[in-house]
């Protein structure tokens, strides 16, 4: 038994569409099937990058540069 947790789409005349990972065999198989009340958010954020001139351009945060020479 696998349990799989994805996004499905319901269409206007009732069919559930769901894709499943290429594990699953073709088939016939037995489903249990739980629909959440709310509908899912679908917009996307709004998303802007974040200036952070006080950070040298060239810094990579490596754990050696971080933690120093014991790497602790």
């Amino acid at each position: 038994m696998q349990t799989i947790e994805t996004t499905a789409t319901v269409t206007p005349d009732g069919t559930l569409v769901v894709a499943v990972p290429p594990t699953v065999t073709p088939g016939p198989h037995r489903v249990v099937i739980v629909i959440e009340e709310a509908l899912l958010d679908t917009t996307p954020l709004a998303l802007r990058p974040i200036p952070l001139p006080t950070w040298p351009p060239d810094a990579t945060f490596r754990r050696e540069e971080v933690y120093g020479d014991d790497a602790r």
